[in-house]
């Protein structure tokens, strides 16, 4: 799998991702025009829970529907999805054979690398093509006319909430922030979004928000913040060509199965009686709300672990979290920075300290917070089940360990 990573690993400090080289390579694979409908996801936070449901409200309508997201839950495999399945390791070995061989053709890199998130991107595109699928479902790894989605002219383009984060790469402000995701849109393609601040919904202008209430039954929707993600995600999908509204039983039967790990998701330590709520949430809403879910189920929280590079809302985890014991987790992640003061009385650890052993010694009822790539650590030590994350008549999602929708 070396070919995800090999120019992003060996850049030198201020080069950017080299899109007009993705571009070449999609167009060296014959990708720039997929040839099935391509349905968008960007913005700041709920991504992850928009594409899923919109994925799984097509597959409900009996479309094979290719899904690919950024980053993976567990593991690469997760970054490519059919009827909500992981791709297997044989092909996602495959895919970057491939990658592999187009990218050795192309002129080498000059002042920027092609980044893993594009080149996965760029592999689901051909896994789309290769599993035959009816629709494509991108999420941005970050940005929007930057990011390598935009190669993909979308269909529709669905916006979840948008706030001030990657400041001085995006943009200075929220509004310039939404005014770059914005720009993966076309001309004729159809724009949702989810409810923004009076500054983002301006620079929006006049594209179709989606209020919450109006799409689902409450029972199909995701506890908490994710809700209007979902609702978006389902809004978008609806507005696909070419798509018919699932049976009202189908549609319940694939929504009702949906699993979203690391997303107020509930999980046992093995070997141990601690249970973990894990949530991304990176701001203070975010962690209020998951706190608000822990201390719902449980009455009280025991340790929170949290890991929030120097680019999240770090001030605001700091005041939500109280006098809660804390321990904070460094990544060794080169695009991850990890400088700003930390509250003295929490503990400090690398990733490696993360284990199923030291969770269990931080009490019974444990909130673990932070960035995706924090969560996908925490779940993989735990073994969550991420392999499928909805089931349709041609998705079944095998017994095990996975993530528990109770406490």
């Amino acid at each position: 799998m070396e070919v995800f990573y090999r120019e992003w690993e060996r850049h030198a400090p201020g080069e950017a991702r080299d899109v007009g080289r993705a571009r070449a390579l999609a167009d060296a694979l014959g990708l720039l025009a997929p040839g099935v409908p391509v349905l968008t996801v960007v913005g700041s936070k709920g991504k992850g829970t928009a594409a899923t449901y919109a994925s799984a409200f097509l597959s409900a309508a009996g479309l094979r529907v290719c899904t690919v997201t950024s980053p993976g839950l567990r593991s690469d495999r997760d970054r490519i999805r059919v009827d909500g399945r992981a791709v297997s390791a044989d092909e996602l070995a495959s895919l970057a054979d491939v990658l592999d061989e187009a990218a050795a053709a192309l002129p080498p890199p000059s002042g920027g690398y092609l980044s893993p998130s594009g080149l996965f991107t760029i592999a689901g595109v051909l896994h789309a093509r290769r599993a035959g699928a009816d629709v494509l479902v991108l999420e941005a790894g970050m940005g929007g006319r930057s990011d390598e989605v935009a190669l993909f002219p979308p269909d529709v383009v669905a916006i979840t909430p948008v706030f001030r984060e990657h400041a001085g790469v995006l943009g200075d402000t929220a509004a310039e922030i939404a005014e770059e995701k914005l720009g993966v849109a076309g001309p004729r393609t159809r724009v949702l979004s989810a409810p923004q601040s009076a500054e983002v919904a301006r620079v929006l202008g006049g594209v179709e928000f989606v209020r919450p209430g109006g799409g689902l039954p409450p029972d199909l929707l995701p506890a908490g913040l994710g809700r209007a993600a979902a609702e978006l995600g389902t809004a978008a999908a609806r507005r696909l060509p070419g798509v018919s509204e699932p049976p009202a039983g189908a549609l319940r039967d694939v929504l009702s199965s949906i699993v979203l790990p690391g997303r107020l998701s509930w999980h046992g330590v093995p070997g141990s009686a601690t249970r973990l709520l894990v949530d991304s949430a990176v701001d203070r809403t975010g962690i209020a709300a998951a706190l608000a879910a822990a201390r719902e189920a449980w009455g009280t929280v025991d340790h929170a672990v949290v890991c929030l590079p120097d680019h999240k809302d770090l001030d605001g985890a700091i005041a939500e979290l109280g006098a809660l014991p804390v321990t904070f987790v460094r990544l060794p992640l080169p695009h991850l920075r990890f400088t700003r003061a930390l509250p003295p009385r929490w503990d400090v650890v690398e990733a490696g300290a993360v284990t199923p052993e030291s969770l269990a010694t931080l009490g019974h009822r444990v909130v673990v917070l932070g960035t995706v790539y924090f969560t996908g650590l925490v779940l993989d030590a735990v073994d969550a089940d991420t392999e499928c994350l909805y089931v349709t008549s041609a998705s079944r999602r095998p017994s095990g360990g996975g993530a528990s929708g109770r406490p």
